[in-house]
């Protein structure tokens, strides 16, 4: 609400005529205003003239609509939106916005957007400046204090005055669209008998809380909070919420950034409810013709904590090549459209995965239950066939729903030790009935991988972490995650069936989700070799101008054995673009594919869930032209909300990491470890 306190300044009357004294135009700042304040002021005054429809504004009102109480402030803040072309100003001071800004405010007819406005969001915010993401993709958008408009995090606007500058794109606020009234986390500081929340995320700057606003909180406590403006209209305070504990903890810490990205952790009652009706023994959920593999020597393979078991595998020489079975958990018999569970999936669009805790997409009903592929259960799947000849090239491929009993349930440490012989009698036991299908599998994962390399393939290494946690959920040790014989295995075969999904979909024109990753942006990649130079790596295949995945692959071969090779790796990972979800298939620039979808993991991504459903439907019998009709809407819609549950869970899982990575680091401030620095910016290095 605004503020009724009007300002001081009050225009001074001469003897003789009665009228406004005329204030001398000056080309300077008044030395009493700092850049901070006018910049301050300006915004106060845009957002003046944004609220009323009037035009034009006398001095005196609008400095009283503002609640800007110096004289000299307001001129000099008039003086300098004039200069930037904002507003028009006579030497009367009587203000007027551009004919720019006042289309953009009038000319919109029935609530349109204006012409040249760039819908966006604000992601990042700090004191006296802001970027703003424009909804259509590209750059992010730097936007100025005094352009923000009263604009806060999260708000979706409408940048105007776009422009390219030199270190990229500038513009500012023209109108506030939609408030976010997202909850702030961070942490309570008390410094001078103040206090003051310091936020998480990208809220750069610390607010003040007044003691009223605390709610029995104090330092060090991380909670939730919510951002409200002072007297000035500015965003500076807070009030708290929400307490989660003690900051030094590390799982505290991992609550708030579950609160903070808005990820669900509680099922709604009528979703539990479906899912424990539709897990149950005979449920009526219609039975479809399937193909009975229940006697295949089928097996899956995960690591030992893994309970969520949504792929297995059957691999068997032929006398041309290999017969490989893929049986993915048919989530889309028990997820069906139009339900809640299906709307609650969709809302999530992953599972998230922290050290001490899983997040599920679905319910444990499914999750670890019906869905789940444990070894000596019938379980309902939904299975790609696909024949390869001696040399690893895939010639035939066929999908159907199908019913399985796995044999064995294959861990990942064990299989390895299998394959080196270094496993003991009771491990080679428990492989005895499929120790056929799994030396064909790995036969035909060596040829797979030969395969990819011949083609360009990146084999990068991702340095992912494992923590391990002592009987307190506290971080005792980090270390770094490996893969061996058996993930690789596992990774070929998934790979060579999300191949086969895409070519599918593509073959009989289904509406469908592929997964689609671009070539490196130009200026990324520029940024890239001016390093590997530095480096003194050999990176003459990225000088082209369309490196192909090949050329990164060629650069990290070179490197491979060397002291820069973990920084190499992590370089180039920052350059690529971020994989995503997308209705047209445009490739896959990591995997150098030209089809790739994701069909593998329906119990812990939804766009799995949307392929099983596509797939279906055809299987069924339903007409190409009749699914177009019916899934196209869906499907662009589970594009894009599938894209953005990936990037807020990598997010998450990302800033929880460093929780535990922190609360581990604490206990050894002032020893000394070996580093490698993978990264250097102007404000410090990565380690």
């Amino acid at each position: 609400m605004r503020g009724k306190r009007q300002g001081s300044g009050r225009s001074k009357r001469t003897r003789k005529s009665g009228r406004t004294a005329l204030p001398k135009r000056r080309t300077g700042r008044p030395a009493r205003s700092n850049e901070t304040e006018i910049s301050r002021a300006e915004e106060r005054i845009l957002r003046a003239l944004r609220s009323e429809s009037v035009h034009p504004w006398k001095f005196r009102k609008l400095m009283e609509a503002s609640r800007i109480g110096e004289r000299s402030l307001g001129y000099a803040a008039l003086d300098s939106l004039h200069r930037k072309k904002i507003i028009d100003l006579d030497p009367l001071y009587t203000v007027t916005l551009c004919a720019e800004e006042r289309s953009a405010e009038e000319d919109a007819p029935g609530g349109a957007l204006p012409k040249g406005g760039v819908p966006a969001r604000i992601v990042s915010l700090s004191q006296g400046f802001a970027f703003a993401c424009p909804e259509d993709g590209g750059e992010d958008v730097f936007v100025p204090g005094s352009a923000l408009g009263g604009a806060f995090l999260g708000d979706r606007v409408l940048l105007g005055d776009v422009r390219k500058e030199e270190r990229g794109p500038a513009g500012r606020v023209w109108r506030v669209l939609e408030r976010s009234h997202e909850a702030l986390t961070g942490t309570v500081t008390q410094e001078d008998g103040a206090s003051f929340l310091v936020p998480d995320g990208a809220l750069r700057y610390p607010l003040r809380i007044e003691r009223r606003d605390l709610r029995g909180t104090g330092d060090g406590d991380k909670v939730l909070a919510r951002a409200k403006q002072d007297g000035r209209g500015e965003w500076t305070c807070a009030v708290v919420e929400k307490r989660f504990g003690s900051g030094s903890s590390a799982r505290v810490c991992a609550d708030a950034v579950l609160e903070r990205y808005g990820i669900p952790t509680a099922f709604p009652e009528d979703v539990l409810r479906e899912a424990e009706t539709v897990s149950a023994a005979g449920a009526p959920l219609g039975e479809e013709a399937r193909l009975d593999l229940r006697e295949e020597k089928i097996f899956t393979v995960d690591s030992a904590d893994a309970k969520d078991l949504d792929d297995a595998v059957s691999v068997r020489r032929t006398r041309t090549g290999y017969l490989l079975g893929v049986h993915i958990a048919d989530v889309s018999h028990y997820v069906r459209e139009g339900t809640a569970l299906d709307a609650e999936a969709e809302r999530r669009g992953t599972s998230v995965y922290f050290a001490d805790r899983v997040i599920p997409m679905l319910p444990e009903a499914l999750s670890n239950g019906a869905c789940s592929l444990n070894a000596g259960e019938d379980k309902y799947t939904l299975s790609a066939l696909i024949r390869f000849d001696r040399d690893g090239n895939m010639k035939r491929y066929a999908f159907h729903k199908s019913v399985i009993c796995s044999k064995v349930r294959g861990v990942y440490d064990e299989v390895n030790a299998v394959f080196d012989g270094t496993a003991d009698r009771k491990t080679r036991a428990k492989y005895r009935p499929v120790q056929t299908q799994l030396a064909a599998a790995r036969e035909l994962a060596a040829l797979l991988k030969r395969r990819g390399a011949a083609r360009g393939q990146m084999e990068l290494e991702s340095g992912e972490l494992r923590f391990v946690l002592d009987e307190n959920g506290v971080c005792a040790e980090i270390l770094p995650r490996h893969s061996g014989e058996a993930e690789e295995m596992i990774e070929q075969l998934m790979i060579a069936a999300n191949t086969a999904a895409a070519s599918f979909a593509l073959e009989h024109d289904l509406p469908f989700l592929y997964r689609v990753h671009g070539r490196p942006e130009r200026g990324k990649l520029d940024a890239l070799l001016e390093t590997l130079h530095l480096l003194n790596v050999p990176c003459r295949a990225l000088e082209k101008e369309e490196p192909q995945t090949a050329d990164f692959a060629e650069v990290l071969r070179e490197v491979r054995g060397t002291p820069v090779e973990t920084a190499v790796h992590q370089l180039i990972l920052r350059a690529m673009e971020k994989a995503c979800y997308a209705c047209e298939e445009r490739g896959h620039f990591g995997l150098a594919l030209e089809k790739y979808a994701h069909f593998t993991s329906p119990i812990r991504r939804y766009p799995d869930t949307v392929v099983h459903r596509m797939i279906s439907s055809y299987l069924r019998g339903e007409r190409t032209a009749a699914m177009h009709e019916r899934y196209d809407g869906f499907v662009r819609g589970a594009a894009r909300t599938s894209s953005e549950a990936e990037a807020r869970a990598v997010s998450a899982e990302r800033d929880a990491e460093d929780c535990y990575v922190a609360e581990y680091m604490a206990r050894h401030i002032g020893e000394r470890f070996p580093g490698v620095v993978t990264g250097v910016t102007q404000r410090g290095v990565f380690v």
